[in-house]
């Protein structure tokens, strides 16, 4: 049985333009993120770089890219946050039919960002019963700590928790623990269909 909803949160309920960071790099002359940059990238996404020195990185790897424009092309991923899926967590919060859980893999500056332009933002974080962030917990998925921190810190086992995520490398570690999964093709599916989808696990 069921008992909690683990959601991501880019793609799911935040939309997101995957390709946007990159194409603004690219007026930089920067085409690609190499090995180096990837580490950094996701070392930052664990809360292992601070923000000034992750934005250092950048410009005084590529001086023609200044902290503004690098800013502004890191964050240029984000779009919004469609009000219907808003309406679709707050009725399950109001339900208290499932634990939820929000677990995802971002940074400071990209939550700064939805803070200051994501209006509904704390009406979202406030249906949830825990809100885990990868930069604040030093934790990210799809390592396979990041699920057991989630079943030490809730005593669930694996198969009580269904969770939904549009990265398929996620659902992938998370269902060899033994998690119920959804793996949420954006584009052609919408977290607010969960129960027509899910509805033989639910």
């Amino acid at each position: 049985m069921i008992k909690t909803l683990l959601f991501d949160f880019g793609d799911v309920f935040l939309t997101l333009d995957k390709f946007a960071t990159q194409t603004h790099l690219k007026r930089f002359g920067i085409t690609e993120f190499n090995k180096e940059m990837l580490i950094k990238n996701e070392a930052y996404e664990m809360g292992l770089l601070p923000t000034k020195d992750f934005i250092a990185y950048y410009t005084e790897k590529f001086p023609q890219l200044s902290e503004l424009d690098f800013i502004h092309a890191w964050n240029s991923i984000l779009v919004d946050f469609p009000t219907h899926k808003l309406e679709f967590i707050k009725n399950l919060a109001a339900d208290n039919q499932f634990e939820l859980i929000l677990l995802s893999n971002t940074n400071e500056l990209h939550i700064q960002w939805v803070e200051e332009n994501i209006a509904v933002f704390s009406e979202f974080k406030a249906c949830f019963d825990a809100f885990y962030l990868s930069h604040e917990i030093e934790l990210r998925k799809p390592d396979e700590a990041i699920y057991k921190f989630i079943l030490n810190n809730h005593l669930r086992k694996p198969e009580e928790i269904l969770f939904v995520d549009d990265t398929k490398a996620n659902t992938e570690a998370a269902a060899k623990l033994g998690f119920k999964t959804w793996h949420l093709k954006t584009g052609e599916q919408d977290v607010v269909d969960l129960f027509n989808v899910n509805w033989h696990l639910i």
